[in-house]
């Protein structure tokens, strides 16, 4: 048994509409009905990143951090492939560089996404012919 189980329906174009437990939302090639999949795994990653930055700052003494913010940038390849990721994390707590870089250290060791996002975790794919 899987622990997440997703359903990735299109009916038609590239839209798909995405079944993730009680939750549907839609990806979109085209940006027409949802953010394209490069968008969609960049916000993806903020959200995961951004929980993990505040419980790093909770696991440094910093319990108290206030409004955070990421304005996350992604640039693409020729292939419109994710070339690269830039985070701004905009933060209400006034901290030391020293301690942000200690909070960002621990929220890099705890997002699922940054550490999904690593060389040879890659889909193993199986086609049947009979969807129904």
């Amino acid at each position: 048994m899987s622990d997440i189980e997703t359903i990735t329906v299109s009916e038609e174009g590239f839209a798909c509409v995405n079944q993730v437990g009680d939750f549907e939302f839609t990806v979109d090639a085209t940006d027409e009905d949802g953010p394209n999949p490069n968008a969609a795994l960049v916000a993806t990653y903020a959200s995961c990143f951004l929980p993990a930055f505040r419980v790093g700052g909770q696991q440094r003494d910093h319990d108290d951090l206030g409004k955070i913010q990421i304005d996350a940038d992604a640039t693409l390849d020729d292939d419109d492939d994710l070339a690269s990721i830039e985070f701004a994390v905009h933060v209400a707590a006034d901290l030391a560089d020293e301690e942000f870089d200690e909070i960002v250290a621990r929220a890099e060791d705890i997002c699922h996404v940054h550490a999904a996002l690593r060389d040879g975790l890659e889909a193993d794919v199986t086609v049947y012919g009979d969807a129904f």
